[in-house]
């Protein structure tokens, strides 16, 4: 693809910054009030150590800096690891999310309604009525293995071991090596997917599979060229003709923390392994939900080369909404 005639790297930049990042003031409160809440954990859970909470540690894509800000109406999500340790080893830790659940709720008393705390599969979500914020306390079961390694629980008890400060090492790794548009290109493609999943609500695609999608366009790079983090538009390109071309069907996995045989075999359509855990995939989607994101990839695409071709600048910024919805340009 050539010549991006009307919008470049520059009109892409300045969108980040103005609709995609996370203003430095949201950041700011973001943090206070993930502080708060890791004070009021760790002062309550002291005085009932049904588990012993060893360590908070923030993490996910506040932690490192991938987040983008919240639309208006709503949430955007920080993550909060709860390292506990078990004194009896006989213990169901499936009980472990209730129980955090139960400590979340006595932390925040009659301050908060029953609504507002909402559990999922591995986590306990609390929505912040008014900023809109939605943390999310992750229980991990921690062993006394370096590096903060220990063990994600399922509401039904699967253990699945994770590291906080090894995800946040992996990114920053190449982050230093690539810049700051490292991060931005991450951001700008959970915007479109976040754009995607209003015209698709069926669309599955994690952040943390965006995330190593780029990771691993880094390392190897695309179509023999390294990943373009200096030239969004082209870098774009580069993350949806990957998707688009490979169907996603070739496993992709990272040599940071673990040898390439010690990678799991599964028949699952979509094989990406999180890069601190050979065994865990970390995009368990189906045969359709494949066909529907290398879908919507080839059709972003085909929305992109009618962008760069465009005769009039009204045209290319009428494609690039499609991508990333009305407010584009940003300005």
């Amino acid at each position: 693809m050539s010549g991006e005639r009307y919008v470049d790297h520059r009109v892409l930049k300045a969108f980040a910054q103005s609709r995609v990042n996370v203003p430095a003031e949201e950041a700011k409160e973001r943090r206070r009030q993930v502080n708060h809440l890791r004070e009021r954990l760790e002062n309550y859970i002291a005085a009932h150590p049904d588990f012993d909470l060893v360590k908070l540690r923030a993490s996910g894509s506040t932690a490192k800096h991938t987040a983008i800000r919240r639309k208006s109406g709503t949430g955007s999500d920080a993550d909060v690891a709860a390292y506990l340790r078990v004194g009896d080893p006989a213990v169901d830790v499936s009980t472990v999310l209730t129980w955090l659940e139960e400590r979340c709720r006595e932390v925040y008393g009659k301050t908060k309604v029953a609504e507002d705390f909402k559990p999922s599969n591995h986590a306990v979500g609390i929505t912040m009525r008014g900023s809109g914020l939605k943390i999310d306390v992750v229980p991990v079961l921690y062993t006394g293995e370096p590096d903060d390694r220990g063990y994600l629980v399922t509401s039904d008890g699967i253990k699945v071991l994770t590291s906080v400060t090894q995800h946040l090492r992996f990114i920053e790794k190449r982050k230093a090596v690539a810049g700051d548009g490292y991060r931005e290109l991450i951001r700008l493609l959970k915007a479109w997917v976040r754009e995607s999943k209003e015209v698709d609500p069926q669309l599955r695609c994690k952040s943390f599979l965006i995330e190593l999608l780029v990771a691993h366009l880094w390392d190897v790079g695309w179509n023999g060229k390294p990943l373009q983090v200096n030239d969004y538009p082209a870098a774009i390109e580069q993350v949806l003709a990957y998707i688009v071309r490979t169907g996603l069907k070739t496993p992709i996995f990272f040599t940071d923390y673990y040898k390439a045989s010690a990678v799991s075999t599964t028949t699952e359509p979509i094989q990406i392994w999180d890069p601190v855990n050979p065994e865990n995939n970390v995009a368990k989607y189906s045969e359709l939900d494949r066909l529907r994101l290398v879908n919507h990839a080839k059709a972003t695409l085909d929305t992109l080369t009618m962008a760069a071709y465009a005769a009039t600048k009204s045209e290319a910024l009428d494609a690039w909404r499609e991508v990333f919805g009305p407010t584009f340009p940003g300005e």
